[in-house]
């Protein structure tokens, strides 16, 4: 029995896709392949791997018991060819990262050039997802995840640590004044988060010592949608250093409550899914945005490693 490489491909595409339709899109690979393919795996196993049901196909037990063994033997071929293509400096091929929207557009996007520089043969293929997904299933090979991590099936590098402050552009300021206290905050139009809530609690503490929790008068999922609404005077928003900095730089916007806000600081990590080996070109794009951020005069001058 010799199992072939483009079987396990297929294998660990219908599980990761949950159909064969998503799998023969995601191989570019017509249906009838993959199913074809598919088949003479579990003939040479001698097995059934998957088990259709109502909505999508699962694992059998021994599929649970193959896929491991699989996922390992693609990786480290892949693996091996990009070890060998790096000795040679010549990384090639897809690399997916997926980072939201502001991550994205005042960090990622105007270091990509660099990294272009150092790898011109990566194709890269950036994406922005306002919520944390699932790797597998979008097909990405790394993500940027801003605040406390939960997934444990994920590896992950901390980059750096972005502070959190109150800011107003101030042509608002001049017309509805400048607060002085939390409780002027109750006077004001607030720009907060439809989801999730906890990205309503501000780093502003109560006399009482409770953490202030606003209620938006204006709301988004999107952070660069109120940095935005920010920027043409609609109200004071929370936000990272990172999407803010440049802005507070130039003027167009000014910090609020400087002398009550209490030092807050989001976690910043580059994120992979935890197979026994690393890709090459994910372990490059997550050294050059590591080493990328410890760079004072960088384009985010208020990211920290502290």
């Amino acid at each position: 029995m010799k199992l072939a490489l483009d079987e396990l491909s297929v294998f660990l595409a219908v599980v990761d896709t949950g159909s064969l339709t998503a799998a023969a899109e995601r191989l570019e690979q017509p249906v009838s392949s993959i199913s074809r393919l598919l088949a003479r795996l579990e003939e040479k196993l001698q097995t059934s791997l998957l088990r259709r049901t109502t909505r999508r196909l699962d694992l059998t037990d021994e599929g649970h018991a193959f896929i491991k063994d699989a996922r390992h033997i693609v990786e480290s071929v892949r693996s091996a060819e990009e070890r060998m293509m790096e000795r040679r400096g010549e990384l090639s091929g897809p690399l997916r990262v997926d980072a939201v929207t502001p991550f994205m557009l005042h960090v990622m996007v105007p270091l990509m050039p660099g990294y272009r520089s150092l790898h011109p043969k990566v194709e890269l293929k950036l994406s922005s997802n306002e919520g944390f997904i699932d790797l597998l299933e979008r097909r990405v090979d790394m993500a940027i995840r801003i605040g406390e991590l939960k997934d444990s099936t994920l590896y992950s590098r901390l980059l750096g640590r972005t502070r959190i402050r109150l800011t107003a552009c101030p042509g608002y300021l001049a017309r509805y004044g400048v607060p002085q206290s939390v409780a002027d905050l109750s006077r004001h139009e607030l720009l907060g988060f439809s989801e999730p809530e906890i990205l309503n609690q501000w780093p502003l503490l109560h006399p009482d010592g409770k953490p202030v929790q606003i209620t938006p008068t204006v709301s988004s999922p999107s952070g660069e949608t109120l940095r935005q609404l920010a920027l043409q005077g609609m109200g004071i928003m929370s936000m990272s250093d990172f999407m803010t900095a440049v802005d507070v730089a130039e003027g167009r916007l000014v910090e609020v409550l400087p002398h009550l806000t209490v030092e807050k600081y989001k976690p910043v990590h580059a994120v992979y899914y935890q197979h026994s080996t690393v890709s090459a070109k994910v372990a490059s794009m997550v050294n050059y945005l590591a080493e990328a951020m410890r760079v004072p005069e960088a384009v985010w001058p208020t990211l920290t490693t502290r």
